[in-house]
């Protein structure tokens, strides 16, 4: 595991981390560059608005041109962070998000660079095996706005499984 000049953590092929392991802090995700074309196929396939798949009607909205949509970035994250992060953990799902806001628009030609953030975790009381992280996502893009921020969990296989007795239940 390498750590950044603001002390982020970055995983690497020599990492694999179990529920044991994720105690709080950020974890580093890379980056990713938007393009025009990849915006305008996305919002023309799963959300075709004006403002996402027209670029006069966009430059006519309250966004004053093109934007991607939200669940384009969101779709961003979730790639930057299976690649970024789960592909080093012993992850088994998630049951879902709590929060999840796009905060500014994000255009052709941003590039975005996300972090997670471990917040706390809880073990099990359904399964031994496992335990929950909840965690703090965030995508900022060049100019250091945060456009992207969810809050969720998900699941992680322990090292070693825990006895059974009086664990919360997640």
């Amino acid at each position: 595991m390498n750590a950044s000049a603001e002390g982020h953590k970055r995983l690497s092929d020599s990492d694999f981390l179990y529920w044991e392991d994720l105690a709080p802090g950020v974890y580093e995700l890379g980056e990713y560059e938007f393009t025009l074309d990849e915006i305008l196929e996305f919002a023309g396939r799963f959300d075709p608005q004006p403002f996402h798949v027209d670029p006069d009607a966009a430059a006519a909205s309250q966004f004053g041109g093109l934007i991607a949509s939200g669940w384009h970035t969101g779709s961003v994250y979730m790639g930057l962070y299976a690649r970024h992060f789960l592909k080093y953990t012993d992850s088994i799902g998630s049951p879902g998000v709590e929060n999840l806001r796009w905060l500014a628009p994000v255009r052709p030609g941003d590039v975005l660079r996300g972090t997670v953030e471990i917040m706390r975790t809880q073990p099990s009381g359904r399964d031994p095996a496992r335990g929950t992280a909840f965690f703090l996502s965030h995508l900022i893009n060049q100019d250091d706005v945060v456009v992207f921020r969810m809050e969720g969990r998900g699941m992680f296989g322990r090292r070693t499984p825990a006895s059974s007795g009086g664990a919360e239940v997640v």
